[in-house]
């Protein structure tokens, strides 16, 4: 399922990013990474970017068409 999928409050664990090298290299580095658990914060209206909260606490904002391209699994648990 797509990262871009996710409603406000959802929480998922990162799978896979499907993206080119420097894109992983941006995420990673603000703490998006297979294996990481994730929350939706907010979703701008109109197809604007997702807002997110990552476990270890890191907030930012992601492109929609960016998410769309990021692998994801419903974390029941939480976490993020």
């Amino acid at each position: 399922m797509p990262l871009s999928e996710l409603t406000v409050g959802q929480h998922a664990l990162v799978t896979a990013l499907n993206l080119d090298p420097r894109e992983v290299d941006w995420l990673r580095a603000v703490g998006l990474y297979e294996g990481a658990r994730i929350r939706v914060l907010r979703r701008a209206p109109f197809g604007g970017p997702l807002h997110l909260r990552t476990a270890s606490g890191a907030e930012f904002a992601i492109d929609r068409q960016l998410a769309r391209r990021v692998g994801i699994a419903l974390d029941e648990q939480g976490g993020a």
